[in-house]
């Protein structure tokens, strides 16, 4: 028995593959890069500082139409968006006589939506499967206290001073027409959110019985999600020893990590 071969077309060769564009990828050289080294012995640094991380758990329901009817889920797929991350402080801690305090209790505010991609069986024979996506949109708050902060939050209070001055001529009253203000202002870097992790526990059916093989046009959700935040504010911070600093960053590590050198 004789091995087959699809036939070439006219005017094209074998080995020859037309419709596929590829281009020659030319070496470049490469070589070390200096380091600079920083003279000081305790540099300072601004970086975000992670003040805290903490898993929120909400607990959310909700009713989704879905048209035409579903006789069967075939599939739910979900994911989080956040609207805001805000930490709001209620209590502080003066830092010496800086004018600046750490915060020693705070609430957590979280809100957004899980978005939900449904795909669902209708009741048409031999029908594709549809699809449903819905925003199911949650808020609420948690309590920190200064044993939930990893770092303290650090804030700069800002002050508002008056001076009254006596009526020169008479001793007697005061001047209604001069006053000295001294307005000091301190601006500090927000606190914010980043999204760590989320998982659901979830449960999903119909709100009224149906048949074997009957259509529902309702899906009711029951949802327990799980949330993972991180807060962060950007700090300054005195780093001991010095180092080296890099001009290049170091490079992303893979999923799969490289083997040990023997």
């Amino acid at each position: 028995m004789k091995d087959s071969y699809p036939k070439h077309g006219k005017g094209q060769s074998k080995g020859e593959d037309h419709g596929v564009k590829s281009n020659q990828q030319i070496p470049v050289t490469d070589s070390d890069v200096t380091l600079v080294t920083s003279p000081l012995t305790t540099p300072t640094f601004k970086i975000p500082i992670v003040l805290a991380e903490r898993t929120l758990q909400i607990v959310v329901e909700s009713d989704i139409s879905l048209y035409p009817p579903a006789t069967e889920i075939k599939r739910v797929k979900k994911h989080v968006f956040l609207d805001q991350v805000k930490l709001v402080p209620v209590a502080f801690a003066p830092i010496g006589t800086t004018g600046f305090f750490t915060v020693t209790r705070a609430k957590l505010f979280v809100g957004g939506h899980i978005r939900k991609n449904i795909e669902y069986a209708s009741a048409d024979y031999n029908a594709p499967l549809q699809d449903r996506i819905a925003n199911v949109r949650f808020s609420g708050f948690a309590e920190l206290t200064a044993d939930d902060f990893l770092n303290p939050p650090i804030f700069g209070v800002s002050e508002n001073a008056e001076a009254n001055f006596v009526n020169e001529k008479t001793q007697m009253d005061a001047r209604l027409d001069k006053y000295f203000f001294q307005n000091l202002v301190r601006y500090n870097e927000q606190p914010y959110g980043e999204l760590v992790a989320a998982n659901f526990f979830e449960l999903d059916f119909s709100p009224h019985s149906t048949y074997q093989d009957g259509s529902f046009h309702t899906l009711r959700e029951k949802i327990v999600l799980d949330l993972t935040v991180k807060v962060l504010q950007v700090q300054q911070i005195n780093v001991p020893g010095g180092g080296v600093v890099s001009v290049v960053p170091d490079l992303l590590p893979g999923i799969t990590p490289p083997p040990a050198e023997e």
